[in-house]
């Protein structure tokens, strides 16, 4: 797994997008044969990465060359979303209607289509984020014990993220990572990833090999479910930051 690294410093590199600047992460990819830059899911910085021989230099100018074009992907990012009652909330690719009154359970309780949630009002952002995320944990063991099976693989360890940048991680000791978030996706797309990240415990690479493992372990459509993740997937962290 590999991490954006920036240093604690007031002298990072920035790029100034209209009144906002931008930070400009930097890494480099042993395997990169060109620079890409990308901005981040949910516009609060600009990523790039360099082959090793690359000067960060010609990063840092080559972000401050295609302002426009990181303008226009920022325009592109969701406004935050609001949680509070009456809302439409996302969950496992439906809108649920989020119904809040203090006279309700604290807990959430999900029921015909509405989330009810009681207890205080200032808090019920935090609940109903921890309630999702409860809901993501339980469905992405189940995700990860069915295609281990599959694979014919011992049930990996599996644990959640709030990742702005990736949707899923296989680590080198064979622990999954799954992006929270993705409880509110279409149930077929969290299971694209799981299974993607499972078919890395048997090749930790994307050779043939690898694609022709997940076309097998994964019963859906992986690229409508890919397709999805990016057309639809900035939109999710419109929700909860």
């Amino acid at each position: 797994m590999i991490d954006w690294l920036r240093r604690d410093s007031r002298d990072d590199p920035a790029v100034e997008i209209g009144d906002r600047k931008l930070p400009i992460v930097v890494r480099r990819l042993a395997r990169a044969r060109q620079l890409t830059m990308r901005l981040a899911p949910d516009g609060s910085e600009v990523r790039i990465s360099i082959p090793r021989w690359t000067q960060t230099s010609e990063a840092i100018e080559f972000a401050q060359s295609r302002r426009d074009w990181i303008a226009r992907q920022l325009a592109q990012v969701p406004p935050p979303r609001v949680v509070a009652s009456d809302c439409l909330l996302p969950v496992r690719g439906a809108d649920v209607r989020l119904r809040h009154s203090p006279d309700l359970p604290r807990k959430p309780k999900l029921l015909d289509g509405t989330l009810e949630i009681g207890g205080p009002e200032n808090s019920v952002r935090d609940r109903v984020r921890r309630w999702l995320e409860a809901e993501a944990r339980q469905l992405v063991a189940s995700d990860v014990a069915r295609y281990c099976e599959a694979a014919e693989r011992e049930i990996a360890k599996s644990t959640l993220t709030r990742a702005k940048r990736r949707w899923g991680s296989c680590a080198p000791d064979g622990t999954i990572r799954i992006n929270w978030r993705l409880v509110m996706a279409p149930d077929e797309v969290r299971r694209s990833v799981v299974a993607h990240e499972v078919a890395h415990l048997v090749h930790f690479d994307h050779s043939p090999q690898f694609h022709a493992l997940l076309g097998r372990l994964f019963e859906g459509d992986i690229d409508e479910a890919n397709d999805w993740l990016k057309r639809e997937g900035r939109g999710l962290y419109a929700w909860f930051g």
